[in-house]
């Protein structure tokens, strides 16, 4: 059985993807749900008991590959994380889509408290470092990929290709108040789920990379300071489950500036399929252009 080649990623092309894969790790493909559509398509199958991931490109492999170890370390380290479905060996390579199976963590998207969060990520910067090496952060790395790919209007496009030269640059002069080590890479709200029984657990693990840990507490400190997607009383809980608030670092800006960008890009990559994304990311690049608020981000 094979599948026809297809030139665009979109929501039919990594279900196909995602039921081939099905097929070969012997998973039954009923039910299948999709979650999320990013720098991966996310399906829940089986009622929710399975949470398939399909990387967006073959050059996801190296990442899904990391991603796969970096699980069975944590579970080794008996760390509260996303496991890996058993049976099935992972990943799963469909024409050079990568495709994972998690065990699916509850029925619905029932998030941690941010006190949970800081005291987890501590936790979680505090482990040995793994048995393997993480690769370097390079914060603009997916940027170029992402406008290489994206559907987005050329001025647009050079704005933000001339914001990352420039936001480069700041950021090689930054100094660092916190000892580097491995980072998570993408730890926010979304990203800390309950299980059945209500625990917290960490999912999304193929971001794992080193690198200066102020990097894993900047998008809880901007969801409240430049969103407000967490309360001021969410946020304290945070520092404080953490122990250290990265908004007093001097840097803070430039890294938030960084992420920002790093918003703007990965959801410029669904703007040719995504009417409404495509709307989002100019309503954004205005604000970029314009310094103006950010309050009006609507959440992808």
């Amino acid at each position: 059985m094979t599948i026809p080649e297809r030139t665009e990623f979109d929501a039919d092309a990594a279900g196909a993807i995602l039921r081939k894969a099905c097929e070969v790790a012997d998973v039954d493909p009923d039910g299948i749900e999709m979650l999320r559509f990013g720098d991966h398509a996310v399906f829940r199958l089986d009622g929710g008991r399975i949470v398939s991931r399909v990387g967006r490109s073959p050059d996801r492999l190296t990442s899904v590959r990391r991603e796969v170890a970096v699980a069975e370390w944590l579970a080794v380290q008996g760390y509260p994380a996303a496991r890996l479905v058993t049976s099935a060996e992972q990943p799963v390579v469909v024409q050079g889509h990568p495709v994972t199976f998690w065990e699916g963590l509850s029925n619905g998207d029932t998030y941690a408290t941010t006190g949970e969060m800081g005291v987890l990520l501590r936790r979680l910067h505090e482990l040995e470092p793994p048995p393997f090496s993480l690769p370097p952060l390079e914060p603009f790395d997916k940027v170029v990929q992402r406008l290489q790919r994206a559907a987005i209007p050329n001025t647009t496009r050079a704005f933000l290709h001339s914001m990352t030269d420039d936001l480069a640059a700041e950021y090689g002069r930054l100094r660092f108040a916190l000892a580097p080590g491995h980072l998570h890479g993408d730890f926010n709200v979304g990203n800390v789920l309950r299980d059945a029984v209500g625990r917290p657990k960490v999912i999304d693990l193929d971001g794992f990379v080193r690198g200066p840990r102020e990097w894993d507490l900047m998008q809880t400190a901007m969801y409240y300071d430049s969103f407000g997607w967490h309360t001021e009383a969410e946020y304290v809980d945070f520092v404080a489950g953490y122990g250290f608030d990265v908004r007093e670092w001097s840097g803070y800006s430039v890294l938030r500036s960084v992420r920002e960008l790093l918003m703007v890009t990965w959801l410029s990559q669904n703007a040719g399929t995504n009417p409404r994304a495509a709307e989002e990311v100019e309503k954004r690049v205005e604000s970029l252009r314009s310094g103006g608020s950010r309050r009006d981000w609507a959440p992808f």
